[in-house]
């Protein structure tokens, strides 16, 4: 499915409200004069605050599992705003909140 390209400005969440951020957005590609994301790069994720029983689980990284099928940049897929990750070591999915509007792949 056609969705935006990620940027390093994007908003991203993981389900529990952590903010997560590019480990290493690609700067050879730039929109809205910010890099890219690519799909093998993890996120980062500070501000979790998810617990079971009370013992803190907090969602530490977030790795990508789907992205662009037709954009790649240096060979490697570009993330969009429809990419699915999942979060480490927990499992739960992160949520694309708000991204650049001007360029769209698939």
């Amino acid at each position: 499915m056609p969705g935006f390209l990620l940027h390093l400005g994007a908003t991203v969440l993981c389900s529990h409200g952590g903010q997560a951020q590019p480990t290493s957005p690609d700067s050879r590609v730039l929109v809205n004069g910010q890099p890219v994301v690519l799909q093998p790069m993890p996120y980062s994720i500070a501000g979790c605050p998810f617990n079971v029983s009370g013992a803190p689980v907090p969602c530490v990284t977030a790795q990508w599992i789907t992205g662009a099928t037709r954009i790649l940049s240096n060979g490697v897929p570009v993330l969009l705003m429809d990419s699915q990750a999942t979060c480490i070591p927990n499992g739960t999915p992160v949520s694309i909140i708000v991204t650049q509007t001007r360029v769209m792949g698939t």
